[in-house]
């Protein structure tokens, strides 16, 4: 006996559900996929990756850099920090501080032959550029907000160092404090500090371009030390911070930035 339509009616129905079921999953797996590169592109590109070098102390100095600002250009300073910037994970403001002090140190002290490089490996492990706590590097080359180190209370791996200027720098009367982009312990800020504008006003570790060119004075040691060659790179570096890991932080970042920012 053949079954009436009505038999057949349920099966109709789920073939037609279980067509109209796949559309909408093959619909929403297009909107998600595609959300998905809209957000991998909302990202921005990778980070700059800095593989860690295990360089021995005084062995070597990181690669050569090229000169920044050496381009015939209307402005060759800032056109080299913004292709650098788009190359490496440095803001061009802090290119330009780099690159300030490492063309002033070139008429100061030209035997320290320190390079932007070097800096710009400093930089990045003291705050990432000025970039830290959430903190944000401005134009005018100050962080968004101060960028204050822990008190150097003689706690767990920290030196001892009572305060040594009233808490004018660091807001801190009864410790000393690192200070600024380059994180300066005040007594040493007080020492080496220099103005990079020349415009009379004091320095101010918190200003990245005062910061960079301060950094760059202490590393060349007024200019005993040539940071072109291996012992002299690493002497500088370890009377930064005196810890082999943290030099071969600072010579893996140098390195890969210098490469990175000689033209294709």
């Amino acid at each position: 006996m053949v079954p009436p339509p009505a038999v057949q009616e349920p099966a109709r129905r789920n073939r037609s559900g279980n067509i109209f079921g796949r559309i909408v999953l093959v619909l929403l797996l297009i909107v998600v996929v595609a959300a998905g590169a809209w957000g991998l592109g909302a990202l921005g590109p990778p980070p700059f990756l800095v593989p860690i070098q295990q360089v021995e102390p005084g062995a070597a100095a990181p690669g050569s850099a090229p000169s920044p600002g050496t381009t015939a250009t209307a402005n060759p300073l800032a056109d080299w920090a913004t292709r650098v910037a788009s190359k490496t994970d440095i803001p061009a403001r802090a290119l330009h501080a780099y690159a300030q002090a490492d063309l002033t140190m070139q008429q100061e002290a030209p035997a320290c032959r320190i390079s932007w490089a070097t800096l710009a490996g400093i930089g990045r492990i003291e705050s990432h550029h000025g970039n830290i706590n959430g903190a944000r590097l401005q134009e005018n080359g100050l962080p968004s907000r101060p960028i204050i180190g822990i008190p150097l209370d003689g706690g767990p791996g920290v030196k001892a160092i009572k305060d040594t200027d009233g808490g004018r720098l660091d807001g801190d009367t009864t410790w000393d404090r690192a200070v600024g982009p380059m994180q300066f312990i005040p007594g040493t800020w007080n020492r080496w500090a220099k103005r990079a504008a020349g415009d009379g006003l004091p320095a101010d570790p918190q200003n990245i371009d005062d910061a960079a060119l301060t950094a760059a004075r202490y590393l060349c040691g007024g200019s005993a030390r040539d940071l072109g060659t291996g012992q002299g790179w690493w002497a500088a570096v370890l009377a930064y911070n005196n810890s082999v890991e943290y030099g071969q932080n600072v010579f893996s970042g140098a390195d890969a930035y210098a490469r990175a920012s000689i033209p294709q």
